[in-house]
């Protein structure tokens, strides 16, 4: 116990010295991100990338559909393909800071270690394929965490140490408790994935309109195994994701590209603008007018709730599902 304390005190002390600006903060270590927030913040739509996070000071909570997962210190967060999110930090200071940090998950470089390793597959998927997992950290991946972070201090040693430290982070991940739901990871992110490829698809496609059974034959699946597998993996069904990527892209042209509503809805696919505006409140809570007017009147610098794509690696502590980590 307190070779874990004196471990995440160390870790707290690296990612405190670097990262010095709320929000997320990039490193000299490719993939590696830090994290800090020093206040709550409200929930914040978001897309979390493929990650593990791990939470070293703080809460974070994350939404998926209609499950929440929460995280605080020592928690780490799985998230094995894109997902929209709702990432919120619910315990922070100005003295005690939300701190974690957050490592892109390659799928190539899972299957990479799984082969050398010789971690084997299982011959039968998980009953939990999830996109989204937390649990506790064991020593061994902390020890690993730490080297890491201390690379930062060292950056003459990053291009040689962290190919092989992020190996080692992932076979602790591989033969951990999540380790069968990361196995089939690495399986959801290759192109010949069927729920990976309609999640590809859907997102470069979004705007068009969504037919259930031309997307089932694409990827090679019956219209009930695509509903059923891909609820499985992202807790929500092939229209409701397509709506989401939607809602957040008329968000972002309205707020970046500064469109107006009626031609915000129209570019991501609504034919009509009530519907947009409908589904638009019933997302973010309020008009599509008086969210967008609200979020410009907000304070510089102050935690809002605009559109982003998060690796969910830093804020979230890594990302967290309201059953545990990042925002």
């Amino acid at each position: 116990m307190n070779g874990s304390k004196t471990i995440y005190s160390e870790m707290v002390d690296i990612v405190s010295r670097y990262a010095t600006d709320d929000g997320e903060n990039t490193t000299s270590i490719d993939g590696l991100i830090l994290g800090r927030r020093t206040s709550p913040t409200q929930l914040l739509h978001t897309s979390a990338q493929p990650c593990f996070a791990l939470v070293l000071q703080g809460e974070k909570s994350l939404t998926l559909g209609d499950e929440v997962y929460r995280y605080g210190v020592g928690d780490y967060l799985v998230i094995s393909i894109e997902l929209p999110v709702l990432s919120q930090v619910t315990q922070a200071s100005e003295t005690t800071p939300l701190l974690g940090f957050g490592m892109a998950i390659n799928p190539d470089r899972l299957k990479e270690v799984m082969g050398s390793a010789n971690v084997a597959r299982s011959a039968t998927p998980p009953d939990d394929i999830r996109g989204v997992a937390v649990n506790k950290a064991a020593p061994d991946l902390l020890d690993a965490s730490l080297r890491l972070l201390r690379l930062l201090d060292a950056p003459q040693d990053i291009p040689v140490l962290t190919p092989l430290i992020e190996g080692e982070i992932f076979y602790r991940l591989l033969t951990g408790p999540f380790g069968p739901r990361l196995r089939q990871i690495a399986i959801t992110e290759t192109p010949s994935n069927r729920i990976a490829a309609a999640i590809a698809w859907l997102k470069e496609n979004f705007m068009r309109p969504l037919r259930i059974e031309e997307l089932a034959d694409r990827v090679g699946m019956s219209v009930s195994s695509l509903h059923h597998q891909f609820k499985a993996v992202t807790a929500m069904t092939p229209m409701h994701y397509q709506k989401q990527l939607r809602l957040h892209e008329a968000r972002r042209l309205m707020l970046v590209e500064l469109l107006d509503v009626g031609s915000a809805g129209y570019a991501v696919g609504y034919q009509s603008p009530s519907q947009f505006s409908r589904e638009y409140t019933r997302l973010y809570g309020k008009s599509p007018l008086r969210d967008v007017g609200d979020l410009r009147l907000a304070p510089r610098g102050a935690s809002t709730n605009l559109p982003q794509k998060s690796t969910q690696l830093a804020e979230s502590g890594g990302p967290t599902p309201e059953h545990s980590l990042r925002s």
